[in-house]
């Protein structure tokens, strides 16, 4: 057997070597995607009903004030439990991030779904986060409202200014867990076997 045909196979089996690290890798990553997926198709669910109920809410104290008295009273609690609600799903969105974050991945394709994934998720955490600082504002100013014998009703807080551009333009989230797998899958011909536990 001469040399160049012995460099050759050692090149070929070295080869072979990486691309079958490299898929074990994409498989590894595929199975947590998998495992998060369910999280995050409830966490996209919770997060359109709970913008869309944000917009409505909004939009209906620029339509008529923030009332007096008891509706004053109302908008508060409901400004406050709405940003609970912000801070529960931005968690949710956070344990599945946390997830992708925490998978060591040493191939670059790999690498740049991962970030993607991870800029995605932090993008919507920071609306959540900014939606709830608006929340938060507006039922601090609803409070004033109630202590204000000058309030006349017709108007509402500063913090609903704030959170209505932030809704307005909402269309929804996209599931981009899902569209990371059927990257994976599609590049490494990743089967469903190679996912079974």
């Amino acid at each position: 057997m001469s040399l160049r045909y012995c460099w050759f196979l050692a090149a070929v089996a070295f080869l072979t070597g990486c691309g079958k690290e490299e898929h074990g890798e994409a498989v590894a990553f595929c199975k947590v995607l998998e495992q998060k997926r369910a999280d995050l198709a409830s966490a996209n669910k919770l997060e359109k009903d709970f913008l869309d109920s944000v917009r409505a809410w909004s939009d209906g104290l620029m339509a008529n004030g923030g009332g007096r008295a008891a509706d004053l009273e109302q908008n508060a609690g409901v400004a406050k439990d709405l940003a609970n609600s912000a801070a529960t799903l931005s968690t949710q969105l956070g344990q599945v991030r946390e997830a992708v974050e925490n998978m060591a991945l040493k191939k670059e394709y790999l690498q740049n779904i991962r970030t993607g994934l991870i800029n995605k998720l932090s993008k919507r955490q920071r609306l959540l986060t900014e939606v709830r600082a608006a929340l938060l504002q507006s039922a601090a100013g609803f409070e004033e409202f109630r202590q204000s014998r000058a309030y006349a009703g017709d108007t509402y807080p500063s913090g609903i200014d704030k959170l209505n551009p932030l809704v307005q333009g909402y269309k929804g989230p996209e599931d981009s867990v899902a569209q990371a797998i059927a990257d994976l899958k599609t590049k490494y011909k990743i089967q469903d076997a190679d996912l079974a536990p």
